[in-house]
């Protein structure tokens, strides 16, 4: 398995290694010092504090939780990590429903508030799930919340996506950045109380780069990789700059990001 995984982690620079030098004063590290990071927190494996939650994307049947599941499988000492696909979920109500089962069958809680507690690496709309399973529901029909104490998100609409004022879908529509469920969570838990670590590329053509934080926040940005043939929103998916801070951070090390994220630059 773990030859399995040095491979993938091989695989990784070479679409990244002609990225061009970092730009973002508060993300001060080459995919090359990125990926050194990651191979020696394999060759050194540490336990993690709590148990992982990684939730993917809209329609991902799964790829991209594997993929971020052997990241940190790697990195850690047996680590409990639970993914969770959000395929085929209609709305944000029915995401709920299934993260909590998962969350709640792996690591079961007497608390019928509140599941045990869990960090949590949301990609995409996984990122915005999450959020919405961590307040204040809006449905009595399911009062449990996600206790989550640090949230990592990539790419995450965390304001909305620009993409979904296309969408048609009642779902898609609640993804827009004026939508009824953006303006609930602005209203309910405008400053929530777990920490939130968020990464977009600059130029992200599904969710836009500013909204890749929830309002009043910076995301940790970075520029894109050239040469690597996918668009901004997937390139994300594969940075290894952003992995190897959030396994610093899981392994409480010190991160790679420093504190208060640096505004985006002006187009």
């Amino acid at each position: 398995m773990k030859r399995c995984l040095l491979s993938l982690m091989a695989i990784i620079p070479l679409f990244t290694g002609c990225a061009s030098a970092q730009n973002n004063p508060s993300f001060p590290v080459t995919l090359t010092a990125a990926h050194a990071a990651v191979m020696d927190m394999i060759h050194n494996p540490k336990p993690l504090p709590r148990p992982l939650v990684i939730i993917g994307g809209y329609e991902d049947p799964g790829i991209l939780q594997m993929i971020s599941s052997q990241y940190f499988q790697a990195i850690a000492q047996n680590p409990k990590i639970i993914t969770v696909s959000l395929n085929g979920c209609g709305s944000f109500d029915e995401c709920r429903a299934r993260i909590l089962a998962a969350v709640d069958s792996a690591c079961p809680s007497a608390d019928p508030n509140w599941t045990a507690d869990v960090d949590v690496v949301g990609i995409s709309l996984g990122g915005l799930a999450a959020r919405a399973c961590a307040a204040p529901p809006q449905s009595t029909s399911i009062p449990q919340r996600l206790k989550i104490i640090r949230l990592f998100t990539l790419s995450s609409p965390l304001a909305g996506a620009k993409v979904a004022k296309l969408g048609f879908t009642s779902f898609q529509k609640e993804i827009r950045p004026d939508s009824d469920l953006q303006k609930y969570l602005t209203s309910v838990d405008p400053d929530p109380k777990y920490e939130i670590y968020s990464y977009v590329h600059l130029g992200d053509e599904m969710v836009g780069s500013e909204n890749a934080a929830i309002p009043g926040r910076n995301p940790y940005w970075l520029p894109n990789i050239p040469l690597v043939p996918l668009l901004p929103h997937e390139e994300m998916m594969i940075d290894e700059r952003a992995y190897a801070d959030i396994a610093r951070r899981l392994r409480g090390e010190t991160p790679l990001t420093l504190p208060n994220p640096s505004p985006l630059p002006k187009e």
